[in-house]
C-alpha cells in the first residue's frame, strides 16, 4: 500500500499541465491507431511524468512549496522504489506500441534521470537543464506521440511541431521556477529563472512565447488552416492578459513572484491549451 506521502508527491495531477503537447500532436496525425493513441496517453501522463515526479523530489528533498504542493510531504525510500516500478512498467507497456517507439521512450527516461540524479544533476545547470527540458518535454513528447498514435508507424514527424511544442514549453518552463529562486540556491541550483532574475524571466519567456506562435502560424498557414490559428489565438487571449498583469504586479514588487500566483498561471495556461488543442482534434471529424 503506497503511503500518502508517496502518492502526493508522485504529482499526477501535474500531468494535465503537461498534456497541452500530447494534444497538440496527436491533432497532427493523419491516421489514428486510437488504441495506440490512448496507451500513449497512459504511458506517459499515468507512469513516466509521474515517476519523473517522485524522482526529482526524492533527489532535491524539497522542504519547501514544489509544483502543486505549497507543503510538500517528506520523501520516503517507498517514493524511490514507487518510480523505478512506473518506469519500468511504462517500458515494458512501451513495447506494446513498437521498439522505436520504446527506444526513445528509454531516451526520455534516462534524460529526466540524469536531469534530477545527484551524481550528475543536469538541473543545477541553468542552459543546459533549460535545453534538457524543452527538448524532451517539448520536442520528444511530440515525437513519441506522432509516432506511437499513427497507423504507419513512421519514424519521419513533422519538424514544425517539434520546434512548436519545444517553444511553447520554453516560454513557460523559467516561469515554474520563478518563486523558487532561494529554494534553488540553497540546494546548489541555479535554474535559468534565477539567472534571468524577475522580471528578465518575464521578458524570456514573452520572446520564445513570440517565436513559438511564428513558427506555430507558419505550420497552420502552410497546411491552410487560418481558422483553427484564429481558434487557438482566442484562447490564448486569457493566457496573455494574466501574463501582463502577473508581471506588473512582479515589476513592482518580486514577492508577487510566490507559489499561489505561479500556479495560477500554470493553471490557466494549462486549461486554455488543453481546450483549445482538444477543439483542434475534434475539428478533424468535421473535415
Amino acid at each position: 500500500m503506497l503511503s500518502s506521502s508517496t502518492v502526493k508527491l508522485l504529482r499526477i495531477p501535474f500531468s494535465f499541465l503537461l498534456s497541452p503537447i500530447y494534444l497538440f500532436a496527436l491533432a497532427q496525425v493523419q491516421e489514428i491507431n486510437w488504441f495506440h493513441a490512448i496507451l500513449v496517453f497512459f504511458i506517459l501522463h499515468f507512469l513516466i511524468y509521474p515517476a519523473s515526479n517522485g524522482y526529482n523530489s526524492y533527489m532535491d528533498q524539497d522542504t519547501e512549496s514544489i509544483g502543486l504542493l505549497e507543503r510538500p510531504p517528506p520523501p520516503s525510500r517507498q517514493l524511490f522504489w514507487t518510480t523505478i516500478v512506473l518506469d519500468i512498467t511504462g517500458i515494458v507497456l512501451s513495447l506494446i506500441i513498437g521498439p522505436l517507439f520504446t527506444a526513445v521512450m528509454l531516451l526520455y527516461i534516462g534524460a529526466s534521470k540524469v536531469y534530477s540524479y545527484r551524481g550528475i544533476r543536469l538541473k543545477k545547470y541553468p542552459y543546459i537543464g533549460y535545453l534538457i527540458v524543452i527538448l524532451f518535454q517539448g520536442a520528444a513528447t511530440f515525437w513519441l506521440v506522432y509516432h506511437g498514435s499513427s497507423i504507419d508507424k513512421s519514424s519521419w514527424v513533422p519538424w514544425q511541431g517539434m520546434v512548436v511544442c519545444s517553444l511553447l514549453v520554453g516560454g513557460f518552463y523559467p516561469l515554474t521556477q520563478i518563486y523558487q529562486h532561494k529554494q534553488d540556491v540553497d540546494d546548489g541550483v541555479s535554474s535559468i529563472s534565477y539567472k534571468l532574475g524577475y522580471d528578465g524571466t518575464f521578458i524570456f519567456c514573452a520572446i520564445v512565447y513570440l517565436l513559438a506562435w511564428v513558427f506555430m502560424a507558419q505550420f497552420f498557414i502552410s497546411n491552410r488552416q487560418m481558422t483553427q490559428l484564429l481558434m487557438i489565438g482566442i484562447f490564448f487571449i486569457p493566457v496573455i492578459v494574466y501574463f501582463i498583469r502577473w508581471f506588473v504586479l512582479v515589476h513592482k514588487d518580486h514577492t508577487q513572484a510566490n507559489f499561489r500566483n505561479t500556479m495560477r498561471m500554470n493553471w490557466l495556461a494549462a486549461t486554455c491549451t488543453n481546450i483549445s488543442f482538444l477543439i483542434l482534434l475534434i475539428w478533424r471529424w468535421f473535415e
